[in-house]
Parts: C-alpha cells; structure tokens; sequence
C-alpha cells in the first residue's frame, strides 16, 4: 500500500512510510487510519439494495422446477433462493436473512433432516402440505405461520393431487457469516404420515393466555402453527377498536400483530422477528429506517411501497427486501395485508437496534 506524499512528509519519511505499508502486508496487518471510513461509517451503508419479486414470476419458475428438478436425498428441498443484486451474487434477500420459493408436487415428500439454521414457513395459497416437525404433523394452509426452530428434525409431505408452494425464510446468511452452523441426515421417516386435525404442540400450547404448567420453556416457541384465521381475527378487532376510538393501535389505519412464544412472550424465533400488518384502505403510513433489515410479503390487496429513492407497486404475494437503515413507507389504496420477517432480535440482544420515524412526504 503506498500512500501520496504530502508536503508536510518529505521523500525520505514517505519511503519509510511506503516500506512500513508492505511490512504491514506481509504480516498479514492492515491499519485502521486507511480504512476507518469503511469500518465506522457515519451512518450504516448496506450493500443490499431494494429488491421486489413479483409473484407469477416465482411461482412459474417453481413449477417449471417441480418439473425437471427431483426431490430427494442431496438436493433435499426444491426451494429457489431470492438473491439480492447488491450481495454479488450471494443466494441472500439481506446479509442476514434468506427467502426461497419452496415448490412440492403431488404426493411428493421432501426428506427429513436438520440444521443449526432456524426456519420458519408462511403459506400465501393452497392446503394439503404436512411439514413433519420432530414427529408431530402439522398442516400447512393459506395464511398459517410454520416454525421449525434451529435442530429440529422436519420433514414435507404432499398427501394432496396438486401441487403447493410457499416461502421460506430462514437465518442462513448469520449462520453462514459467524461459522455456526451444522446440519444432519434424518431418518427416512420420522415415525408418522398421519394428517391429524390438530397436531400436538396446538393442542398443548394453541390456547391464549394459557400456559400448561410443568412444560419446559424454550427459547423458541414451542408452537409450531400459527393460524391464519386467529390471525385475522386479532388484525380485524385491532382496527374495529381504532374506529369505536379506543387508543393502541400503531399509527391511524395500521395494525400490526407480532408473532410470539406462548412460554415467554417473546419473539417466536430466536433470530426472526414475524409479524403481520394490515392497512385499511387508504392509509398512508409514516416513514421509518431501523438498523438491521425486512422482507415482506403481500399476503392479500395491493400498494404503493417505497423504500429509500425507489417506489414499486406491488401486489399479493409479491415479495420485497429493505436493506439497513432504508426509509421505508407503505400506501394502499385498495387495503392490503403483508406478512414480514426481519433480524430484529439479534441486533436488539446485541445493542444495536436504533429506529428513526417520520411522516410521508
């Protein structure tokens, strides 16, 4: 590394200076005055940019895998990533947080394994899919939330003549960036096909309110399936409350339910906040940046959403990535309801979760 001479350093020093550069390199060192602008930005400088992916484009892609693509030991899972344009080619919708198109046919079965990764599922259409979490079956229909917490062994079973797709999201780029991570074989069946009405973590932690005494508490949730229709149902009261006058609610036409652990009331996933929003129609929310980032899915309507300098129209199931510190504001005309994920969590566990708002300009 050379650096300019100045007229404050004469010849002699700036050679010295330059041979201290190459000493510094051939011991592997590198000094923090060259590079602190990179290091300790004024504000954070995402590599990750705005990012929609519309629907009918993944779905159709999807398919067209589900026809020349197997399900099997190896590949493992039939999901396609969404990859960020700013993260040089890496298969990340953020630097933290991964999202994937996950396409199972009829009757296909995608095997049972584990990993350090935590995971979860969210269903934008369709019903007949069983996701097989450490034996305990439970149905995957439009709108439920599926969690799969890091070393669960899970499995996916198609017990329907159609096909289904899905998003995943999962902490993979974290993982992969502090070297956590570890991922085992499962058996070739984890014990049961059955397709109950109820599978057994709903029916010993799905009660509001209601904890049984004597469980162990986890730090993920211990609730497997959250049900679009008790979903709905807090969203819609949320904004009934709002109209007869009474306060709580985010911002004026916003409610927000958030996800949680049933045992400790905090996030349902150790590294992934989930949450789902509803506008009424015409609502235009303020703007805000947090630290750390989001990808979201219109589950149902459409709007105008803009993060940072870009404005994208979106509409259900479209997908979108919002990098660090972006300033993001959601317009719908028509109403809309999305579904969102971020790393929330991690930067709050290490201090550094910081959440500026503003109004719409």
């Amino acid at each position: 590394m050379t650096s300019a001479l100045s007229p404050s350093v004469s010849a002699r020093d700036q050679a010295e200076l330059d041979q201290l550069y190459k000493r510094f390199a051939a011991a592997h060192m590198s000094p923090l005055w060259t590079h602190i602008g990179d290091l300790m930005p004024a504000i954070p400088r995402p590599e990750a940019v705005p990012m929609v992916w519309r629907w009918p484009t993944l779905l159709g892609l999807a398919e067209r895998a589900g026809v020349l693509v197997p399900v099997g030991r190896g590949g493992e899972r039939r999901a396609i990533a969404l990859a960020n344009p700013g993260l040089a080619g890496a298969p990340y919708a953020t630097p933290t947080l991964w999202a994937a198109v996950q396409y199972l046919g009829p009757r296909e079965k995608a095997p049972a394994h584990r990993h350090s990764q935590t995971a979860f599922r969210f269903v934008i259409d369709g019903e007949g899919v069983w996701t097989n979490v450490e034996g305990d079956p439970v149905a995957m229909r439009r709108g439920d939330l599926l969690l799969t917490p890091g070393m669960h062994f899970h499995e996916h079973h198609n017990t329907t003549d159609r096909a289904m797709a899905w998003v995943d999201g999962l902490d993979i780029p974290l993982v992969r960036q502090i070297d956590a991570g570890f991922f085992e074989f499962g058996p070739d069946e984890l014990g049961t096909q059955a397709t109950p009405a109820s599978s057994r973590n709903e029916r010993l932690w799905g009660h509001p309110g209601l904890t049984p005494v004597g469980a162990p508490t986890p730090k993920a949730s211990p609730l497997m399936a959250y049900r679009w229709e008790h979903t709905d149902a807090a969203l819609t009261a949320q904004l009934d409350l709002e109209l007869e006058g009474h306060p709580g609610v985010v911002e004026p036409g916003h409610a927000v339910v958030r996800f949680t652990n049933p045992a400790t009331a905090r996030d349902c996933l150790t590294t992934m906040r989930c949450e789902m929003h509803r506008l009424r129609p015409g609502t235009r929310t303020a703007v805000t940046r947090s630290t750390g980032s989001s990808v979201y899915q219109i589950f149902a309507g459409s709007g105008v959403v803009r993060i940072g300098d870009e404005r994208f129209e979106v509409g259900t199931g479209d997908l979108f990535a919002v990098p660090s510190w972006a300033p993001l504001g959601l317009m719908s005309e028509p109403g809309l309801d999305a579904f969102r994920y971020s790393d929330e969590p991690v930067f709050e566990a290490l201090g550094l979760a910081h959440t500026e708002r503003e109004e719409m300009a």
